[in-house]
């Protein structure tokens, strides 16, 4: 009747994270010693195979079951632990995810995507739990800057059709992971429109910050900036926040290895924000779904409880596990019963509004959205025009001094001076 989610990106890049391997090993240990331990754990950024087995060997006694998810050249970084067996799994690749030519970000590379699976909890035809797990594209810079703004709308649209067409099967669909993205935001608004599922941490949490403290939408409702604590209770902060020895200055940081630098609780966090989800496809039950029969009261998924997780640091080398935080969701089969009323569990069983009164967090998109998505495409495919241009006269501006270079290699009375035109041939490269 109660199942657990966690989410957790890692920061477990190849070469590139800091302390990598022992963080992923005791961020292991602490999924094994949660109380009450998750049902299902999505992981992001678990790239080594080597971290993926030393998480699956110390999280063996309470989440037996596990899929590493293979997607691009250098995989996904996408990982599944279940309390329950995995009854079927795919990966659904973005068709858009970041350019070849941005080489230095990777994200095209690794072939970001959906790791879907199929959880069975129970004996049921419906004790199926449709779980997705994504890690969608980095912005990189803020807006109007931010030219993977189009790659992460894209994307949303296409984990929101995966999740529409699995919640027609009548199970529990979950969808988990790091979708840098802020509340409300339009790919936000595009899950929550376009497929059945809510955001938990909003369905608790509705005046939840919506970004930074210096974000558009959040200065716009006029709110004093958020201390520590309540961006981690209040606002479900996952990244970004002081808490995070990641997000610290280098000096700082430095100064971890001979005291352990506590974060006063009160103290302004105007940066934390919060980028990792758990969404669900709560609600009351159609009568045929598990036993409910027609004129009973009505029955279904509710969100019990939301908190950040994993906040600790590392014992001995005083950092945080990772340089985000984990969402945990606690899902809770409920009944409305006259007798024993609980207005909050309830208040999620209750039928829709009347037409007209959507809930705003699951509107659907307005004339203006799908304006503003038309909009941003035809500006990115302008960019597009613009850079596959500009490419091609780098290409062949560069055959032509290649060409040139060649010739006068032999025509060169010096060595040298044949070495610096072969040099400058290969700048075209």
């Amino acid at each position: 009747t109660q199942i657990r989610l966690l989410t957790l990106n890692c920061w477990g890049l190849i070469y590139i994270s800091a302390l990598r391997t022992p963080r992923l090993a005791e961020i292991g240990r602490q999924l094994a010693l949660l109380d009450p331990p998750p049902d299902i754990v999505c992981l992001q950024e678990c790239w080594a195979q080597a971290d993926y087995r030393a998480i699956r060997e110390a999280t063996a006694a309470v989440l037996p079951h596990g899929k590493f998810y293979h997607s691009g050249a250098f995989g996904g970084g996408l990982a599944l632990l279940s309390r329950w067996p995995i009854e079927a799994s795919s990966m659904f690749r973005y068709p858009l995810n970041g350019r070849p030519t941005a080489f230095w970000r990777g994200d095209w590379y690794v072939g970001k995507g959906v790791a879907c699976a199929s959880v069975r909890f129970g004996p049921g035809d419906k004790d199926v739990i449709e779980v997705f797990n994504t890690h969608t594209h980095a912005p990189y810079e803020r807006p109007p800057n931010d030219t993977y703004l189009c790659h992460r709308t894209a994307q949303a649209w296409e984990i929101a059709k995966l999740l529409r067409a699995a919640s027609l099967t009548g199970r529990l669909v979950v969808a988990l992971g790091d979708f840098n993205m802020t509340p409300r935001s339009l790919p936000h608004r595009i899950i929550t429109a376009r497929s059945p599922l809510r955001d938990t941490w909003r369905v608790l949490h509705p005046d939840s910050s919506l970004g930074t403290a210096d974000d558009p939408a959040e200065k716009a409702r006029g709110l004093p900036v958020p201390t520590a604590r309540f961006n981690l209770e209040v606002n479900g902060s996952t990244s970004d926040g002081v808490y995070n020895t990641w997000r610290w200055a280098k000096p700082a940081r430095e100064r971890l290895r001979t005291e352990p630098c506590p974060v006063d609780p009160d103290s302004p966090d105007p940066r934390g924000k919060r980028l990792d989800y758990v969404f669900a496809s709560t609600g009351p039950l159609p009568p045929d779904a598990r036993n409910n029969k027609p004129g009973a009261p009505p029955r279904g998924w509710v969100v019990h409880s939301a908190s950040v997780e994993m906040t600790q640091r590392h014992p001995e080398l005083n950092v945080s596990l990772s340089d985000h935080f984990a969402a945990m969701a606690t899902l809770k089969f409920h009944e409305i019963s006259p007798s024993s009323p609980n207005p909050i569990l309830d208040a999620q069983l209750l039928p829709p509004p009347p037409e007209g009164k959507e809930d705003p967090e699951s509107a659907s998109l307005s004339l203006s959205d799908y304006d503003e998505i038309l909009a941003m495409t035809r500006e990115y495919m302008a960019r597009e025009v613009r850079q596959r241009y500009w490419r091609g006269v780098h290409f062949f501006a560069s055959v032509l001094v290649w060409l040139g270079c060649l010739v006068a290699v032999w025509f060169s009375p010096r060595n040298f001076v044949a070495f610096i035109l072969m040099l400058v041939a290969s700048l075209g490269l």
